[in-house]
C-alpha cells in the first residue's frame, strides 16, 4: 500500500500549483512601513524615494488572501487530497527558504509560478509518520518579468501518532533526546565552526558591521557580502533567566540561560554553567568554552568567572 501511495506521490513532482499568477498589490511603501513596524526595523533603505522591500517580504506579495488567487492548477489539491484519502490527515508547516536575485522596490508588479518541486519518501516523527511536500515559488517583477526571488515552503502531511499506554513506555536517553539546533543554508558557516571549537561571527564587508545570529544580508546597510571574525570568548551576562519548568530529559532544572554580550559587541543565547544557577548575575564575566554532548552534538557555551 505504502509503496504504491509513494509511486502516485512521486508522479506530483514538477506538476505546476499555480501558473502565471499575479500579485494583488504592486510593492508598496504603505505595506513596506506596516512589515517594518511589525518587526521593529528601522533600516532607513526602506524609506524614501529609493526605498527597496526587505527581502524577507517576498511571499508578501504573492499572497492571495481569502479570495485567493486565479491561476491555480488544481495539482496540489490534488497531492494534499491524495494524502489526506490515505490516512494522512494532520497537516504543519516546517520550514521555508528563499534566495533574492534583485530588490524589490515600490510599483514592481508581480508575477510567480508554484510547481510542487518533492514529496519526501515516508518519514517517521515525533508527530507521526507522513510525507514531507515542499513547493517551490519563483517571484518574478516588472515589466520583463525578472526572477526577482525563490521562495520554498515545505509541509508535512501525517497520520497523528497515537500514544502508547503508560506500561509500554520506556524512559529516554537523556542525551538522545537533547534537542538539536536547526541549520540551515544561512547558518551552516556558524555550527561548522563550532564542530571546529570556534565561534565565528559574521561581518558585513561593505560597512564592517558585525551581526549575530547569521543572516543573509546587513540590517545596517542591506548588503549581502560577508566574512567572519572569530570570537575572542570573552563576555558578560547581559541578561538571565532560570528555567524551573517545564522539565525535559535532556535537561536537569533549575538552570541558568544567559544572553551574553560578547567582547566583540554581538550578543547569543546560551547556557551559563560553572557556577549555580542562583550565582548567577548581570554583569558578570563569563567565558566561552565548546561541550560535546554526545558523538554528533557539541555546543558554545559561557563558564561563569569568578571576580
Amino acid at each position: 500500500m505504502d509503496d504504491q501511495l509513494a509511486v502516485r506521490l512521486k508522479a506530483y513532482e514538477g506538476r505546476p500549483a499555480a501558473v502565471a499568477g499575479v500579485g494583488k498589490d504592486p510593492v508598496n511603501a504603505p505595506m513596506i512601513r506596516h512589515w517594518c513596524e511589525a518587526m521593529g526595523d528601522h533600516n532607513p533603505v526602506y524609506r524614501g524615494p529609493r526605498a527597496v522591500a526587505p527581502p524577507t517580504m517576498l511571499q508578501v506579495w504573492t499572497m492571495g488572501g481569502l479570495s485567493g488567487h486565479a491561476g491555480r492548477a488544481p495539482a496540489y489539491e490534488e497531492l494534499l487530497g491524495l494524502l489526506d484519502g490515505a490516512g494522512y490527515t494532520a497537516v504543519v508547516a516546517t520550514d521555508c527558504e528563499q534566495e533574492y536575485m534583485r530588490p524589490l522596490r515600490p510599483g514592481d508588479e508581480i508575477t510567480f509560478d508554484t510547481v510542487i518541486e518533492s514529496v519526501s519518501a515516508r518519514k517517521t516523527t515525533r508527530l507521526g509518520s507522513g510525507y514531507f511536500v515542499t513547493t517551490r515559488t519563483d517571484v518574478r517583477a516588472g515589466p520583463e518579468r525578472e526572477l526577482a526571488g525563490t521562495h520554498r515552503f515545505r509541509i508535512l502531511k501525517y497520520a497523528p501518532a497515537q500514544p502508547k499506554p503508560p506500561a509500554q513506555q520506556k524512559p529516554p536517553a537523556r542525551e538522545d533526546h537533547r534537542p538539536r539546533p536547526v541549520i540551515n543554508r544561512d547558518n551552516a558557516g556558524f555550527w561548522a565552526g563550532v564542530e571546529r571549537s570556534r565561534l565565528l561571527i559574521q561581518r558585513c564587508t561593505a560597512c564592517d558591521t558585525l551581526r549575530f545570529p547569521w543572516l543573509p544580508g546587513c540590517t545596517t546597510c542591506g548588503s549581502p557580502e560577508w566574512d567572519t571574525v572569530e570570537a575572542s570568548g570573552e563576555g558578560t551576562v547581559f541578561s538571565y533567566v532560570v528555567m524551573h519548568h517545564p522539565p525535559f530529559p535532556a535537561f536537569d532544572p533549575p538552570y541558568a540561560v544567559g544572553l551574553i554580550e560578547l567582547a566583540e559587541g554581538v550578543r547569543i543565547v546560551s547556557n551559563v554553567v560553572g557556577v549555580p544557577y542562583d550565582k548567577v548575575r548581570i554583569g558578570m564575566p563569563v567565558r566561552l568554552e565548546f561541550r560535546r554532548y554526545d558523538e554528533e552534538l557539541t555546543l558554545p557555551v559561557f563558564q561563569g568567572v569568578a571576580e
